[in-house]
């Protein structure tokens, strides 16, 4: 069975409280939502959720939003939370494509990109999540001093990536082909499941943190 093809998340989902099944109508409210001031990271595409549930374990004096287009991965992140309740994470199910219609100007402080499908066909190339196209939808709603994180595994992405950065009007503040020789940038680090899985498996994982 696929994992998204997994009977009743769809229901679960929208049954949930910890999902926010209309976005769009809170853009710019986010920090009402959560009942605080404090800065906002999110995730996009972020899988079953093991990075971003540790993450905000960690750091409670942020909040956190996860974005997962699949129900049934979506579910497995709801899973985590109800074995170990965060009150500052929250989840939209939605295509990532529609990003910059759930949050205002300057309403997020750091973007995360973890293990982001490739889309290895050229005619896809707007579709990956570090493209310009898709930079260009961050740099709506991103603060001017925020910053975006991006790992993988794919180098062939991964130099795509830093190639969009010049025509895109971002600059690399720290880029990494080997992230786990890394001693500066993988202080701090939290392994998605991929990255635990790829790194087994003796792959390097890329890195970098951009800025406008």
């Amino acid at each position: 069975m696929r994992l998204k093809n997994v009977p009743g998340s769809r229901e679960a989902i929208a049954d949930s409280d910890l999902v926010i099944h209309e976005p769009e109508k809170v853009k710019g409210s986010w920090r009402e939502i959560f009942g605080n001031d404090k800065p906002i990271h999110i995730e996009i595409g972020m899988g079953k959720g093991k990075f971003i549930h540790e993450m905000a374990r960690l750091h409670p004096e942020i909040n956190y939003i996860g974005i997962e287009k699949y129900s049934s991965v979506l579910l497995r992140a709801l899973q985590k939370m109800e074995a170990e309740p965060l009150d500052n994470l929250l989840f939209i199910r939605m295509d990532a494509e529609n990003i910059a219609e759930v949050f205002a100007e300057d309403e997020v402080d750091r973007i995360y990109l973890n293990f982001s499908d490739p889309w290895p066909k050229d005619r896809h190339a707007k579709r990956r999540l570090p493209s310009k196209e898709y930079l260009a939808r961050y740099n709506q709603f991103l603060k001017k001093d925020g910053v975006l994180e991006f790992k993988t595994d794919n180098r062939g992405l991964f130099d795509f990536a830093l190639e969009e950065l010049e025509p895109a009007g971002w600059k690399a503040k720290q880029v990494t082909f080997d992230l786990h020789k890394d001693e500066e940038m993988m202080q701090g680090n939290v392994m998605t499941e991929y990255e635990v899985k790829f790194s087994s498996m003796g792959n390097s994982i890329c890195k970098y943190i951009i800025y406008r």
